[in-house]
C-alpha cells in the first residue's frame, strides 16, 4: 500500500530525535503558569495570548477575545476581528495549531486580515487543549480526564458551541473555513449534529483529512501500533501532546528561531512530516511562527488519526472490542455517515501534501451529497502547512477562496 513512500534517509535520525522528545514527556519551563492553570485561574497560555494580541495590534487591527463554554464544560477562546455589518466567517485551525497560525503571515498576507479588509466579520476558533483554550469548569489540566478527548469531541462539542456563539451574536449564518483537523471536526459536526447545518452557509476545506490510505508522512509508521498506543493511554491515562513547554515543543522552537534557522534541523522537522517545500517558507517569518507553534492538543487526537490509516475508514474512536461493545454496542466503532452532510462543501488540496493526499481527498469529495467545488492549488510543491504559511498563499489559495465566498455571500 505504501510502496511509493520515500524521504531522504539523512532525515531519519532527526525525525526519531524529534519524536523521542515527545515520548520523553514534559519538561516544565514555567512552573508559575502551570500552577495557575492547575487552579483553573486562566483558560490559556498568557505568553502566547499576549503574543497574539500584540501581533494583531502591531498590524493595525482590533482583536476581541471571547470565552465560550462547551456542553461538557471546556472553556474555549474565540478571537474576532470585528466588523458588525459584515458576514461572519469562522476559521478553525488543525492539530497542534491555534488561531495564531492563521495570522502568522502578517498584515499583507494573512488570510484573516485579507477577509477583514473586505469587510467580513472574522472569527477564529481554538479547539480544547491548545495553548489558548486550556481550561475546564471542573477539571484541571493536570488530570488525565481533561485530556480524554479526540477530534470526535471537537466535532460534537467544540465547533457547535463556538458556531452557536457566533450565530447568536451576529444573527447571521456563518461561512466555515477549516484547515486539516479543522476540516475533520467540521465533518464530524455535520454528520453527528444535523441541528448545526442550518447555521452554516458553506464549508470550505483546506487540506481535508478524512481518509488516510495514501498518507506519505513518516507518521504513518506508527499506524500499526495504534492499538498498543490506545491500550497504554487507557491504562496510564490520556496526556497532553506537544505542550508549549514540552521537550519536543522547545526543541522545535529553538531550532527554528536560533542562528541555525536555515539549517537542516528546522527544515527536516517541518517538512519531513508534511511534505518538502522550503521555497514557500519565509525563513525570517519562521521566528514568529515558531514562537506560537506547536500549541498542543491531546495524545488521543493523534491516536484517533492513526486508527484511521489501515482500516481506511472514517469512524469514531476505537477503544478495543470489549470497550467498543460497552460504548457503541458493536465490536468496531461506528462510521461517520458522510451522506448526512448537506452543507455545501468546497475543497482545496495540494499535490505535495503528505497528510491530505490528493487521492484520499478526491475519494472523500466523491461521497459528498453537496460538494460544489474541488480545486488543486496551482503549485506542484504545495504542502500541508503551505495553506497557512506559504509566501504565495494569497494568490494561490486565498484569492480563489474569496471568489467562492463572494458567490455565497
Amino acid at each position: 500500500m505504501y510502496s511509493d513512500f520515500s524521504f531522504p534517509s539523512r532525515n531519519i535520525h532527526l525525525i526519531f530525535l524529534f519524536f523521542g522528545a515527545i515520548i520523553a514527556g514534559r519538561a516544565t519551563a514555567n512552573d508559575q503558569i502551570n500552577e495557575l492553570q492547575s487552579k483553573k485561574k486562566i483558560p490559556y497560555d498568557p505568553e502566547i495570548e499576549a503574543a497574539v494580541m500584540n501581533m494583531v495590534k502591531n498590524a493595525g487591527y482590533v482583536l476581541e477575545k471571547h470565552i465560550v463554554e462547551t456542553d461538557d464544560g471546556y472553556l474555549l477562546t474565540v478571537h474576532r476581528l470585528p466588523n458588525a455589518s459584515g458576514s461572519p466567517i469562522f476559521l478553525q485551525h488543525g492539530l497542534l495549531s491555534s488561531s495564531a497560525d492563521w495570522l502568522s503571515l502578517g498584515k499583507e498576507k494573512a488570510f484573516p486580515y485579507l477577509l477583514s479588509n473586505l469587510g467580513y466579520d472574522v472569527w477564529l476558533g481554538n479547539f480544547r487543549g491548545n495553548a489558548l483554550s486550556k481550561a475546564h469548569v471542573n477539571l484541571s489540566t493536570d488530570e488525565s480526564e481533561y485530556w480524554n478527548f479526540s477530534w470526535h469531541e471537537m466535532g460534537i462539542y467544540d465547533l457547535p458551541a463556538m458556531i452557536d456563539y457566533v450565530v447568536s451574536n451576529t444573527n447571521k449564518k456563518a461561512i466555515y473555513i477549516g484547515h486539516s483537523m479543522g476540516t475533520t471536526g467540521s465533518y464530524v459536526m455535520a454528520a453527528e449534529r444535523p441541528d448545526m447545518q442550518d447555521k452554516l452557509k458553506l464549508i470550505i476545506s483546506f487540506a481535508p483529512v478524512v481518509y488516510l490510505a495514501h498518507i506519505k508522512s513518516p507518521l504513518r509508521l506508527l499506524a500499526p501500533v495504534s492499538d498498543e498506543l490506545e491500550i497504554i493511554s487507557k491504562t496510564f491515562g490520556y496526556n497532553e501532546l506537544f505542550a508549549a513547554d514540552d521537550v519536543a515543543g522547545v526543541l522545535l522552537r529553538h531550532s527554528c528561531s536560533s542562528n541555525i534557522v536555515n539549517g537542516d534541523l528546522c527544515a527536516n522537522i517541518l517538512f519531513a512530516i508534511v511534505g518538502f517545500d522550503p521555497a514557500q517558507i519565509d525563513w525570517e517569518q519562521l521566528t514568529t511562527i515558531a514562537g506560537l507553534t506547536p500549541a498542543g492538543s491531546s495524545t488521543k487526537c493523534f491516536i484517533h488519526y492513526l486508527q484511521e490509516v489501515e482500516p481506511n475508514q472514517f469512524r469514531q474512536y476505537d477503544y478495543g472490542a470489549f470497550d467498543n461493545l460497552k460504548k457503541y454496542g458493536t465490536l468496531t466503532p461506528p462510521k461517520y455517515d458522510i451522506s448526512k452532510i448537506k452543507v455545501p462543501i468546497a475543497c482545496f488540496y495540494g499535490d505535495n501534501d503528505w497528510l491530505a493526499d490528493v487521492g484520499d481527498v478526491k475519494r472523500f469529495y466523491a461521497k459528498l451529497p453537496n460538494g460544489i467545488s474541488i480545486q488543486r492549488v496551482n503549485l506542484t510543491s504545495f504542502n500541508h502547512i503551505d495553506f497557512l504559511w506559504a509566501k504565495d498563499a494569497p494568490g494561490l489559495l486565498y484569492d480563489p477562496t474569496i471568489d467562492i465566498i463572494k458567490s455565497f455571500d
